[in-house]
């Protein structure tokens, strides 16, 4: 996998590619409709309406043709004494806030731009669509402010940028935050009102996890939609490359308590593509509370995610607790048209992370719900071993279980919500933690999860109710469990011990359940004896 941009401001208001401290090093990281459609009455102007100056179509048509050309390795374009500055040096170039774009004209979005340079070795184009059609967005070195660094005189004046960040007034009317990065090959990063930067989403993700090694597409070329002085929704194109495929994406994007990004693509392929990772989220996990090695950290959980969920189209809600494995894990939870997945920060609690400076209790979380069928496939989760929380080790996303022959294109729809707690996912009982240790018998494994939301709290001590294990793969001996109330959160806790008996990998799942009637997700576990 690759490793993310991280992007948030230092004290100076400049960009700075993590929200932790300089420590950590972490490297960057929709419907398709006419631009009027953005409008509430576009649909009833239509008709009389003009064409759009540029749309979503171009951009197909651009993937389109490039997919039927060899690929060009836009590598070199930035000069190798850029590549080489340490990341203190590249963090004191900071884009000049009076020079964002549409400042001047005081609408609600507002555009600032990366500077290429350390890990960003690859300029994107990037352009304005108006009503006077298309203007490109031309770099120069006097947009930044270089520091205490003095090579300014020496940058080309035609370098190009790396990214760029949207800014919208999402706390209060005066000031435009930082809602929203595009920065280093296909990755996006969004928050809510109340949140921090965390976990990144993707364009595409290719071949990730094989033996053979993960491709990377990158977005090189951006289209901006100019917004109406009081637009909620800002629309932005992109054009994706690789050497095995091309692609068109559109995202409206719309700040907010939860910010939503709605998705659409269309991919062109070279040729077949073994692994088509389809609405990628990219995220870390170093350690929580079911790691059972020993972490020598002050802080007593260090995740930007906690748990991957899924909604399957049976109204089965998913639990899959995140790990730091001690080698590869690739998990798959097959299904038919989900209704959603993501990765969750679901512990908001200051005491179990300690970490005044990244403030991981108020990373977002990243769901995201398909537009139309997406027929048969799969949700994949890849956690990758780290032995340092500067790298994002967890991956999540879409595999079909059948694509078109590459003659034809691909496209998937979608919209990704960035939020913080939200009790409608799931709608009822929820997991709130998974601990584990070896329990009291030998060679034994004792798990305790407990859960809290829906009708939970509701229930009296004296309710009873059914801890519902069962054995998905692998082979294993069940040895006790028991369901008690937890009077300090209000919830239920299930305990159980078991005994591995074989040595293949062993996958469990639990619920609570009160007569027949299922009041929780469902609790997803993996393990590698």
């Amino acid at each position: 996998m690759g490793r993310l941009g991280k992007s948030s401001r230092d004290a100076r208001g400049g960009p700075v590619p993590g929200p932790r401290a300089s420590w950590r090093r972490r490297l960057a990281i929709p419907a398709l409709v006419a631009l009027l459609a953005l409008e509430p009455d576009a649909g009833r102007a239509a008709a009389a309406a003009p064409r759009p100056p540029f749309g979503f179509e171009q951009v197909v048509e651009r993937a389109r043709e490039l997919a039927t050309q060899p690929f060009r390795d836009p590598t070199g374009r930035v000069p190798q004494w850029l590549l080489d500055l340490t990341y203190d040096q590249w963090r004191d170039i900071r884009f000049r806030p009076e020079r964002a774009l549409w400042r001047d004209l005081r609408l609600p979005f507002q555009v600032q731009f990366f500077h290429a340079g350390l890990l960003y070795d690859r300029p994107v184009a990037i352009h304005v669509v108006d009503a006077k059609g298309l203007q490109d967005v031309p770099f120069s070195p006097s947009q930044f402010d270089y520091g205490t660094n003095h090579f300014a005189s020496s940058v080309p004046q035609d370098l190009g940028y790396a990214g760029f960040r949207i800014h919208y007034p999402i706390k209060t009317a005066s000031y435009h935050d930082e809602v929203i990065v595009f920065l280093g090959a296909s990755y996006l990063r969004a928050v809510g009102k109340r949140q921090g930067f965390g976990l990144s989403a993707r364009g595409l993700a290719i071949d990730t996890a094989l033996p053979r090694g993960e491709e990377f597409p990158w977005f090189s070329e951006f289209w901006l939609v100019r917004p109406a002085p009081g637009a909620t929704k800002l629309t932005v194109y992109a054009l994706l490359e690789s050497p095995g495929l091309t692609g068109a994406w559109r995202f409206a994007i719309q700040p907010g308590e939860e910010t939503v990004v709605e998705v659409a693509s269309q991919i062109f392929r070279r040729w077949k593509i073994s692994k088509l990772g389809i609405a990628p989220l990219t995220s870390m996990f170093f350690v929580g509370e079911n790691t059972l090695r020993e972490i020598h950290d002050f802080r007593p959980e260090v995740h930007d995610s906690d748990g991957l969920l899924v909604a399957a189209a049976s109204g089965e809600w998913i639990w899959r607790p995140l790990d730091n494995p001690s080698s590869l894990q690739v998990s798959g939870f097959e299904l038919r048209d989900p209704r959603g997945f993501g990765l969750i920060q679901r512990d908001r609690d200051f005491e179990h992370y300690q970490d005044l400076e990244t403030r991981a209790e108020l990373r977002p979380s990243a769901w995201v719900v398909p537009k139309g069928s997406w027929g048969e496939g799969r949700v994949e989760l890849v956690e990758i071993p780290t032995r340092s929380d500067v790298h994002d080790n967890i991956a999540a996303f879409w595999v079909p279980a059948a694509l078109p022959p590459p003659s034809e294109p691909v496209s998937f729809s979608y919209a990704i919500h960035w939020y913080g707690s939200d009790p409608r996912r799931p709608p009822g009982g929820r997991v709130l933690s998974t601990r584990r240790d070896y329990g009291l018998v030998a060679d034994a494994l004792r798990f305790v999860v407990d859960f809290a939301g829906g009708e939970l709290e509701k229930l009296p001590a004296e309710t009873v109710l059914r801890g519902v294990i069962t054995l998905a793969s692998g082979s294993a001996e069940l040895l006790d469990q028991q369901v008690i109330k937890n009077p300090v959160t209000g919830g239920w806790r299930l305990v159980f011990q078991m005994r591995p008996t074989g040595s293949d990998p062993i996958e469990l799942r639990a619920f609570l359940q009160q007569g027949e009637r299922a009041l929780t997700e469902t609790w997803s576990y993996g393990l590698r004896p």
